[in-house]
């Protein structure tokens, strides 16, 4: 299984789908969970589906429609660098110990605090 280079609070934008502008820019948000199994993450604030719920009034519900983050394929998402702002692609790096890091591939920084 190939390695997910987005990971959770990351800062992302959609390429592609129902959350893509007209004018070519992508909407952006942050990473609330991945699904590397699925190769899938959800992210906040885009993606959104309807779920139809039923009322519980033990657990103090109410029915209704309601609106839910779906998972977008990691493949329709990249990764905003914080130093240039910009969407970019995710290099990998290695320290001298052996660990290896997330390095954006414009402006060569590190994307891992």
């Amino acid at each position: 299984m190939p390695s997910v280079k987005i990971k959770k609070n990351d800062i992302v934008c959609v390429l592609a789908g129902k959350d893509k502008d007209s004018s070519g820019k992508g909407k952006t948000g942050k990473v609330l969970k991945v699904i590397p199994g699925k190769n899938k993450a959800i992210v906040e604030g885009l993606h959104f589906v309807q779920k139809h719920t039923k009322p519980n009034p033990q657990k103090n519900v109410k029915g209704g429609i309601l609106p839910k983050e779906a998972p977008i394929h990691i493949s329709n998402l990249m990764v905003v660098c914080k130093n240039c702002n910009k969407p970019t692609r995710v290099g990998m790096n290695v320290t001298p110990d052996g660990k290896k890091y997330r390095v954006c591939k414009k402006c060569k920084e590190s994307l891992d605090a």
